[in-house]
């Protein structure tokens, strides 16, 4: 079995830029801390399931000022998004980790209730299926396993609507590898959202 390498897809936590379609709710810079917290939770998550290399690919550059003052374990790897659409930076990432002899498990920062759990388990899934995936109720998904790199599971992909996760199922199964999608989880992308955020990060902080 290959190692698996687990890349979590961030932007930098900065005000207009990061869960801008939270700022009604929250405020530009309201929404800019919960994208912050969101990150930490997720890498925490990421770390505690100790499933092999984690990787930090960002936007903007992880050269830049922001970066610098988000402390990471040493072990965490830094790398750039660099530019295009979703679909153009997944495609680069994936290729890069696939050609080095190893599994990706990419994931984002929006969905806290994917946990140490569920990576532990999309992980496993990848020794017997050459994919996976978990979906979001909005039609998306909040991780994707490979075993392969194939470029069309990520080009002309209409992101943020709710047919991402059909369309990659879709593309999947008639490529002919092997998958198996778990139970749909919750984004925090819309002020509706917000009502899954932890019980225990309190309400009041993000109301």
């Amino acid at each position: 079995m290959k190692p698996i390498r687990i890349v979590i897809i961030a932007k930098a936590a900065q005000p207009g830029f990061a869960k801008t379609r939270l700022i009604p709710a929250l405020g530009e810079q309201g929404a800019a801390d919960l994208a912050q917290r969101m990150l930490t939770y997720t890498l925490s998550e990421v770390l505690a399931a100790k499933i092999g290399p984690v990787e930090l690919c960002v936007t903007p550059s992880s050269t830049g000022a922001v970066w610098q003052t988000f402390t990471i374990p040493d072990e965490v790897q830094y790398s750039d998004q660099g530019e295009g659409d979703l679909g153009e930076r997944l495609t680069r990432v994936t290729r890069r980790v696939i050609a080095n002899d190893e599994s990706v498990l990419l994931i984002g920062t929006d969905c806290l209730e994917l946990t140490t759990f569920h990576l532990l388990q999309a992980a496993n899934t990848l020794r017997h299926f050459d994919s996976t995936l978990i979906p979001v109720t909005d039609g998306g998904y909040a991780l994707l396993g490979l075993n392969f790199f194939h470029s069309s599971l990520f080009e002309f992909i209409k992101w943020s609507t709710n047919t991402v996760f059909i369309e990659t199922m879709h593309r999947l199964k008639r490529l002919g590898y092997s998958v198996h999608s778990y139970p749909s989880l919750h984004d925090i992308d819309e002020p509706k959202d917000l009502r899954w955020l932890p019980k225990t990060w309190g309400e009041k902080e993000h109301a």
